[in-house]
């Protein structure tokens, strides 16, 4: 197969992972094994920014890769790191340990094995989420065509990642709407049962429940169900009558 042919079949599969159940790792080693077959680099990466701040490696096409990418989040240092930060490719076409720009990753990488490398962003508009690592065992930059393959594929991951984690989000907030709605004709029903008991207007007896729960810690619906359970008992206060 021509990496031409590879490269089609390439963007087909990823394609079609994203329609299916969308595993976000899996998709990302595929990702990471597929630029190593198919630009002239060695190994390639993945780091992906978490909430919590900094970047993660999350796919990696070998060992040796992955562990030269702990490396550069351990030391806080590299292309990956820079790329991320500025939002734009980083490219060196000799890793030279002394020239002083990576003291700590450029000896670790070229003890590793390799000579040159070129991280390109995962970007989308102005939000950057990770970047794309690419390892070369011999000095030089990649090819202009090797660029662009690498970069559309990174561009793919984005749109991956980025279409994963609303699909997450829209459903989140879904279930946290369902959930309100649900709580709410809970509430709706116990301030009915209140007001009828306590004989007092539906406002009073919303009070009533929101009183109790603030004052013992407790969630709303919670007060409501065990109102309506007989577990919670709750009397007006003379004095607000």
């Amino acid at each position: 197969m021509s990496e031409e042919q590879l490269l089609s079949r390439t963007f087909v599969e990823l394609a079609d992972t994203l329609v299916k159940d969308f595993d976000v790792v899996d998709f990302l080693i595929t990702l990471a094994q597929r630029c190593a077959q198919l630009v002239d680099a060695s190994e390639a990466g993945i780091m992906l920014a978490v909430p919590e701040g900094g970047l993660k490696v999350v796919a990696s096409s070998s060992e040796r890769a992955r562990l030269l990418e702990l490396f550069e989040i351990q030391n806080r240092e590299g292309p990956c790191l820079d790329c991320f930060r500025t939002g734009k490719a980083v490219a060196v076409e000799d890793l030279d340990p002394g020239d002083g720009r990576w003291p700590a990753f450029a000896p670790e990488a070229v003890r590793a094995g390799y000579q040159s490398v070129h991280a390109l962003p995962l970007r989308c508009h102005n939000q950057v989420i990770g970047a794309l690592n690419l390892f070369g065992t011999s000095p030089g930059f990649f090819s202009r065509d090797d660029v662009i393959a690498a970069q559309a594929m990174a561009d793919v991951a984005t749109i991956g990642i980025l279409q994963q984690r609303a699909t997450t989000e829209a459903r989140i907030l879904a279930e946290q709407l369902q959930s309100a709605l649900n709580s709410r004709v809970v509430i709706e029903q116990a301030k009915g049962v209140l007001a009828e008991r306590a004989k007092i207007d539906l406002d009073d007896a919303f009070k009533l429940l929101r009183d109790y729960a603030r004052k013992h810690g407790l969630r709303l619906r919670e007060v409501a169900v065990g109102l309506i359970e007989g577990t919670v008992t709750l009397v007006p206060d003379p004095a607000q009558e």
